[in-house]
């Protein structure tokens, strides 16, 4: 059985909200991607939608767009999710893990697309982190 942590962001308020996800609401992040949308009440938002926007794996390996389905490859990267080049034009093949959530994921980044009519802090009950 799968669990995450699922960590939403905020854009409108500028704060991070940490959720230990696991059981029925975990599934309904298997198979989903980078980008696609998630119904809020997997992390007790309930009326919310959120964006898959990245995550890493048991490992600590990113999930990369780019990056076809479940498993790990080794790229060669010259910057963006997995590597931060140090001089200019600096290139290093990097282990990363492909777009698609699976049971080796362990955190899971998403972000806040569309609001439900009660506010997070509400619906929370002073629980967030910050």
């Amino acid at each position: 059985m799968a669990d995450f942590q699922v960590v939403v962001g905020d854009p409108d308020e500028g704060i991070t909200h940490a959720f230990e996800v696991d059981g029925q609401d975990a599934n309904r992040f298997i198979g989903r991607s980078i980008g696609e949308t998630v119904d809020g009440n997997a992390v007790d938002l309930t009326g919310y939608e959120l964006e898959i926007t990245g995550g890493s794996d048991t490992a600590g390996r990113p999930m990369r767009e780019d990056v076809s389905g479940t498993g790990t490859a080794a790229i060669l990267l010259e910057g963006g999710v997995g590597f931060d080049p140090t001089v200019d034009g600096e290139r290093k093949r990097v282990t990363v893990r492909g777009a698609e959530i699976s049971d080796e994921t362990r955190q899971i980044n998403a972000r806040i697309v569309s609001r439900g009519d009660e506010s997070v802090e509400d619906l929370l009950g002073g629980d967030e982190d910050e």
